[in-house]
C-alpha cells in the first residue's frame, strides 16, 4: 500500500535536504564575500584614521577585526570583532560589543546568496553597517 502523504513528506524532506547541503557547500564563499565588503570598509577607514586605527584577518572558517584608537600618542584596541561560520544555522556569528549577531544564509535561484537576521533579510551594505558602525563609531548615535 502507498500512502500519498508519505511519498509527499518524502519528498519534501529530500528536497530540504539537497538544499541545505548546497547552503553549506556554499557558507565558506558566504564568509569570502563578507570578508571582501568588509576589506572595503576597513581599508576606507584606516585610509581616514591612519594604517594603525584597524586591520582585519581571515581564518579557514573566521574573520577577525581590530579597531584601535589613539590615545596619548599610543594605539590602544578599542573594539573587536569575530566573525565566525555556523553550519548549525547555517550562517554567520558576529561576535562584538553586545549580544551576539546571528545572520543566517540562504541561496537565491541562480546560486546568489543572501543574509538573514530573523525575518529581515539584509544588503551586504546593511550587513557591513551592523558589523562595524558600533566598533568604528562608539560615541556616534544610530
Amino acid at each position: 500500500m502507498s500512502f500519498q502523504w508519505l511519498q509527499s513528506r518524502i519528498s519534501e524532506e529530500h528536497e530540504r535536504r539537497l538544499r541545505e547541503s548546497q547552503i553549506l557547500e556554499q557558507l565558506p564563499l558566504a564568509l569570502e564575500e563578507v570578508h571582501r565588503s568588509l576589506a572595503l570598509c576597513v581599508d576606507h577607514y584606516t585610509d581616514a584614521f591612519g594604517p594603525e586605527a584597524g586591520d582585519m584577518q581571515l581564518h579557514a572558517s573566521k574573520i577577525r577585526i581590530t579597531v584601535r584608537e589613539e590615545q596619548d600618542g599610543k594605539w590602544e584596541q578599542s573594539a573587536k570583532i569575530e566573525i565566525t561560520m555556523v553550519p548549525a544555522l547555517p550562517g554567520l556569528r558576529i561576535e562584538r560589543t553586545g549580544d551576539p549577531l546571528l545572520v543566517e544564509v540562504g541561496m537565491l535561484p541562480g546560486d546568489k546568496l543572501f543574509y538573514k537576521d530573523g525575518d529581515q533579510y539584509l544588503t551586504m551594505d546593511e550587513l557591513t553597517r551592523r558589523i562595524l558602525d558600533r566598533a568604528f563609531f562608539p560615541k556616534l548615535k544610530d
